[in-house]
């Protein structure tokens, strides 16, 4: 429960002119999918992209927040909503702070997801569905994490005995196991560039 004594203070320096001073607009490109599935390297190389243009960016990475912000949970259903939940509430924040950020999470969970979109004014969520086979995604497990999740070394592992629920309606769709890394960072580029949220 909130204190009743908390007051929202209104700072002068808006978002507005956060983002007439960085010559782009500030979102939340929220990239979900599968473990393995090139959240994290599309994120990354569309900060690149984006960084080398002369734009604000930031990445949000779920082992990083795993690290600090989330060290405390584990990986229940009720873990990963509170997760998320703290993901969310951050990236309102930098992108009120004027920064593009780029979320790379599982966040396998619909109602989590929209919860996070409607934190947010309208257009500000961008929601990303990296997809990817559940084959694709294993061979490229790297960690070994779906190995051991399927020896049953490892609990409510995303794919394995834990639910992914797709979304229904992204804002783009990237087919990560059929296109070329250069291919995804362009559509999502091209994509900001018709909302008019980037500018070159």
């Amino acid at each position: 429960m909130k204190s009743e004594n908390i007051i929202y203070h209104h700072a002068t320096v808006t978002r507005n002119r956060r983002n007439q001073t960085n010559r782009h607009k500030s979102v939340v490109l929220w990239f979900t999918g599968l473990s393995g599935s090139g959240k994290s390297t599309l994120a990354h190389a569309v900060e690149e992209e984006l960084f080398s243009k002369g734009c604000k960016t930031f990445v949000l990475d779920g082992d990083n927040i795993r690290h600090g912000l989330s060290s405390d949970l584990g990986f229940d259903d009720n873990d990963r909503k509170e997760n998320i939940r703290r993901i969310g509430e951050v990236a309102k924040l930098m992108a009120e702070a004027g920064t593009i950020v780029m979320t790379a999470f599982i966040s396998p969970f619909k109602q989590d997801r929209n919860t996070v979109r409607e934190l947010m004014p309208h257009g500000d969520f961008i929601e990303i569905y990296c997809r990817a086979s559940l084959s694709t995604c294993e061979s490229r497990d790297v960690k070994g994490l779906y190995k051991r999740a399927r020896m049953g070394e490892i609990k409510n592992y995303t794919g394995v005995d834990s639910t992914y629920e797709e979304p229904p309606n992204p804002e783009l769709i990237i087919n990560t196991d059929q296109e070329r890394l250069e291919e995804s960072i362009s559509k999502v580029v091209n994509f900001l560039k018709s909302r008019i949220i980037v500018e070159f």
